[in-house]
């Protein structure tokens, strides 16, 4: 629906969110969805206890099953080292529970990127051995941290 129908008949759009989840187009910026609370609580309800039924299980498994589970879903942890492995495993887990409670997913995405970036550099043997040779140089003086 566009935004104009829901300004000029907003008593029908209510109505269509009793059924279901409305999408109100806008031209001035991305689409809103306009969902009942209801549902958003439900739904969040059932994803803390997903997650905390998901690091429950992940947790009482030894560090290489609880990898080998992920790597299932996320290939690329497959090319961390074991120890970088087994900490993936800890930052899914709390990132999957911080996510849930606050209802905020971009906080288990953000943690997903960062670990796939990891992994990207891991694939790559010539950079893995420039970003941990040692630095012999000396760069100079490096500037006081400004407050800007």
């Amino acid at each position: 629906m566009q935004w104009s129908e829901l300004q000029r008949d907003p008593k029908s759009v209510a109505a269509l969110a009793d059924q279901g989840d409305v999408r109100v187009r806008r031209r001035d910026g991305a689409p809103l969805l306009l969902v009942r609370e209801d549902a958003v609580v439900s739904a969040s309800d059932g994803a803390v206890s997903a997650a905390r039924a998901l690091r429950n299980a992940l947790a009482h498994l030894p560090d290489e099953a609880a990898a080998d589970v992920l790597i299932e879903e996320f290939p690329w942890a497959d090319l961390l080292p074991a120890a970088e492995r087994a900490e993936f495993v800890t930052d899914f887990l709390r990132a999957v529970g911080a996510s849930a409670e606050l209802g905020r997913w971009s906080v288990l995405a953000q943690v997903l990127v960062e670990w796939k970036a990891t992994a990207a550099v891991y694939a790559d043997p010539a950079l893995v051995g420039e970003l941990s040779r040692p630095l012999e140089d000396d760069l100079g003086p490096v500037p006081a941290p400004s407050e800007s």
